[in-house]
Order: structure tokens, then C-alpha cells, then sequence
């Protein structure tokens, strides 16, 4: 029964949260989202955005909607910010090559392959792999903003449009790719087209 009632804290606390974000989001941001038909119910899916502010992490939960739990993956390094530790253990699972199998079973997971809010980075391969193991259709959210962002506190907010793009398995992302002689060039390849798809959305 414990279990159970864990599991019933865990989704109504994300509809409250998602709620709340969405008012937040929708006044400050001026929140615009389109596409989230593009999410079948019912259906397995990563969803993949640029990272540029930790703002990402609430827009892609909202833009989603609170029927679409997300579960995200994250860096260790966040379980220490106690800010976010707890919404970590709740809502994400921290990068463990061991941890990943069990992710199968969830049915929307968030990654932002870029793993930093730097500018500049190059993606990492790990969305790729990682719909290699599952075999979850990749699901492109392409998040805009049109003023400074991340934001000028306390009064700068841009408006911030999110557009979900068609899903598409990894199969259509390989024959998009030039073939390379090395297993890591091809990765970097698929990842850099993973983006480019993202941008397009």
C-alpha cells in the first residue's frame, strides 16, 4: 500500500507542479506551444531540446502537458544543488550506466543532449544510444524565446514559443548520416543531425 500511495503522491504532485509552472510560465513567458499533438497517447518517446537555461526544464514539462509525465535524465553533479535534489529523486533519473536499462519502462523521457547550459557544446551521443536500448522514438521540441534568456531578473522575461516536431525513429536518422570510419565520428554525426532536427521544429 505504501508503494501505491507513493505512486499516487508522485502523479498528482506533478499535475499540481505542472499547474503551477504553466501559470507561471504563461504569465512571465508569455507561453506559446504547438505540436503537442504530435504526442500520442499511449506512445514511447525522448524528447530532445538545446539546453541554454535551466528554465528548459519546466517549459519542456509544460509544453508536454501535465497528462505526459516526463522523466528526465540528469547529471549527478545536480543530486547536490538542494534545490533540485528532491525534484531529481521524484522526477529524473541522475546518469548510472547500470540505472538506464530500467528506464525502458517509462514512457516519456527528457534529455537535453548538450548536458550543460554553456554555449557552444556539442552534443552528446547519449540520446543516441539511449534510443538504440530502448527503441523510443526520438520526439524534437524546439524551445524559442525572443528576448534575454535565460532571463534578466527581476523584470526582463522573453516570450518563449515551443514548437514539438514529428517523432522519428533512429533508423531515419541513420540514413540521413554519412557514412564514417569510426564508431565515434558516426555518433557525433547522428548527434549533430539529432539537433539539427530539434532546430527545424
Amino acid at each position: 500500500m505504501t508503494r501505491r500511495l507513493k505512486a499516487l503522491f508522485k502523479e498528482w504532485f506533478y499535475v499540481l507542479l505542472c499547474v503551477f509552472l504553466t501559470l507561471i510560465a504563461k504569465t512571465l513567458f508569455r507561453l506559446r506551444v504547438t505540436g503537442r499533438e504530435m504526442v500520442e497517447k499511449g506512445s514511447g518517446y525522448i524528447a530532445i531540446a538545446r539546453h541554454r537555461s535551466y528554465w528548459d526544464i519546466p517549459f519542456l514539462a509544460v509544453a508536454l502537458g501535465w497528462r505526459n509525465r516526463v522523466h528526465f535524465i540528469a547529471r549527478k553533479g545536480l543530486l547536490r544543488n538542494p534545490i533540485f535534489n528532491p525534484l531529481i529523486k521524484l522526477y529524473a533519473t541522475a546518469i548510472d550506466r547500470e540505472r538506464l536499462r530500467a528506464l525502458k519502462q517509462e514512457r516519456l523521457i527528457g534529455i537535453f543532449p548538450e548536458g550543460t547550459t554553456r554555449r557552444h557544446v556539442d552534443p552528446k551521443a547519449g540520446a543516441i544510444h539511449f534510443a538504440r536500448l530502448t527503441g523510443k522514438e526520438l520526439l524534437p521540441v524546439n524551445i524559442q524565446a525572443d528576448g534575454p534568456y535565460p532571463p534578466r531578473y527581476p523584470f526582463s522575461f522573453p516570450q518563449v514559443t515551443i514548437s514539438i516536431g514529428q517523432p522519428f525513429g533512429i533508423a531515419e536518422l541513420e540514413d540521413q548520416t554519412v557514412k564514417v570510419d569510426t564508431r565515434a565520428e558516426h555518433y557525433r554525426l547522428l548527434s549533430k543531425r539529432l539537433m539539427e532536427r530539434v532546430d527545424a521544429s
